[in-house]
């Protein structure tokens, strides 16, 4: 039987179609979920419920598997809990822990993000650390007295350099975490999420007029010492979110709680930009493991 030749070429195109859709199809398709364990400081625990919001609209099966917050702790803290109130130990030692987040604090290397990171492989060899580069308290200063008003004056690069020796030091543990476990797993296991740097970002657009319906520094923290507003702590959950996916956020729908920054129109706008920002600082972070 004889073919038009217009009939087959549009045979052939159809037949090349179908694994480049297939291709498609599963390059768009929602990365696995994973179950995450939390624990941390104030500075890192709001991050759990918007995380598992940003990624359930995002079609991913994500789990919390459980969190353990200490004000001002260092993760030795969270590591020296009794065993009957250590609800992380728990969780890893049940094996129900893929990806653990982490807060360091002041003491770097601190000893426990390696315990930690032995007991999580211990029990799920597939399991990954995350380890929260946090923003400073008090912008860095020693001085007790210092005030949140005192942000609006700070030049946000600054806070860059005054982080660059504890930046280094988390960056060292990381690296060293890697590099004990690379024979026998092969792939990375302790991850840094940038969220200094992502505070940065925001806080100089802030400064250049670019966050509609935010016009200070000040006006991003509830405090002297540092705790956050929504705009940090959501910023924060995307960060989290870009690590643990390996996606970008952007284009994710706001979540229920930024609905109470009292930002009215600009919302969604400020959502954006924040996950904007969120992917920026991930991307440039080498260790996130996140490439564009």
């Amino acid at each position: 039987m004889k073919v038009h030749p217009r009939l087959f070429a549009a045979l052939l195109s159809a037949l090349l179609l179908v694994p480049l859709a297939r291709a498609e199809e599963a390059k768009s398709a929602p990365p696995a979920g994973v179950r995450v364990f939390s624990a941390g400081h104030s500075f890192h625990m709001p991050i759990v419920n918007p995380l598992a919001e940003m990624a359930k609209a995002a079609g991913i099966d994500h789990k919390i598997a459980g969190s353990q917050s200490i004000g001002g702790s260092t993760v030795t803290k969270h590591w020296e809990l009794p065993d009957d109130k250590n609800k992380a130990k728990k969780a890893l030692l049940a094996g129900e822990v893929d990806v653990l987040t982490l807060s360091p604090y002041i003491s770097i290397p601190d000893p426990a993000i390696d315990k930690f990171t032995a007991l999580l492989l211990e029990h799920n060899p597939a399991g990954r650390v995350l380890l929260q580069a946090s923003w400073m308290p008090r912008d860095g200063s020693i001085m007790l007295s210092f005030k949140n008003a005192a942000r609006d004056a700070t030049q946000p690069d600054m806070l860059r350099g005054m982080f660059k020796s504890y930046d280094q030091k988390l960056h060292e543990q990381a690296t060293a975490i890697n590099a004990l476990y690379a024979e026998k797993a092969k792939r990375q296991i302790a991850f840094i999420v940038p969220v200094n740097e992502a505070v940065t970002i925001l806080r100089e657009k802030v400064v250049k007029g670019e966050v509609p319906g935010i016009s200070r520094q000040s006006e991003l923290f509830r405090d002297d010492l540092g705790h956050g507003k929504e705009a940090i702590y959501l910023l924060n959950a995307y960060c989290h979110y870009a690590v643990i996916y390996g996606k970008s956020p952007v284009g994710l729908p706001t979540p229920t709680a930024f609905q109470k920054a009292n930002l009215g129109d600009n919302t969604d706008k400020v959502n954006k930009l924040l996950q904007e920002i969120a992917w920026q600082a991930v991307i440039a972070e080498p260790m996130s493991g996140v490439k564009k």
